[in-house]
């Protein structure tokens, strides 16, 4: 959905999704009509905090897509209702290489790792880094860590961070999710 040369923005998460018909191959999206996850409404939450954008109707992160935002997972697939439990199981190595060749070109680019799973990439990130990066960390957007230190999600600020640095390397990038 976001073609490498247009990648701004890179948010990482730990795997798809769990329950059944959730996942829809974006980390933290579903699609139209499918009830929003806990996750998800954190990071609604978070933008209208943030932002003050209203939380969109729909669980659709797609029209990120379009302004090159990259909604990656470290881990593509999980067993129903067992989160995690696809890890190590070579989906990394695909994941990584991808990470690399966002992080190697010579285009500004923001990562906002989101959790530990996303967190342990920033070493990777760093040491490839072609171009102007600006690494954010948080913990999970999940009500299990959403508020927890020493990294909360809730309150991190990363939308306008993002947005802000962004528009200082002259890549203009709005968070609306609706029309």
């Amino acid at each position: 959905m976001t073609p490498l040369s247009e990648v701004k923005v890179v948010i990482l998460g730990q795997d798809p999704y769990h329950a059944l018909g959730q996942a829809e191959g974006l980390a933290f999206s579903v699609q139209n009509g499918i009830k929003m996850p806990p996750s998800l409404r954190n990071i609604f939450k978070e933008l209208q905090s943030d932002l003050h954008i209203q939380p969109p109707m729909s669980g659709s992160l797609l029209p990120w897509t379009a302004q090159g935002v990259l909604l990656l997972n470290t881990c593509l697939s999980v067993e129903q209702g067992e989160a995690g439990s696809h890890a190590k199981r070579g989906w990394e190595t695909l994941t990584d290489r991808l990470i690399q060749a966002v992080a190697a070109r010579p285009q500004p680019c923001v990562f906002m790792l989101w959790g530990s799973y996303a967190q342990a990439k920033s070493t990777l990130i760093r040491s490839a880094a072609g171009g102007p990066q600006l690494v954010l960390e948080a913990n999970h957007p999940s009500p299990l860590s959403a508020l927890r230190g020493p990294a909360p999600f809730r309150g991190c600020r990363h939308f306008s961070q993002a947005q802000a640095w962004l528009a200082d390397h002259g890549q203009p990038l709005n968070w609306r999710l609706d029309p």
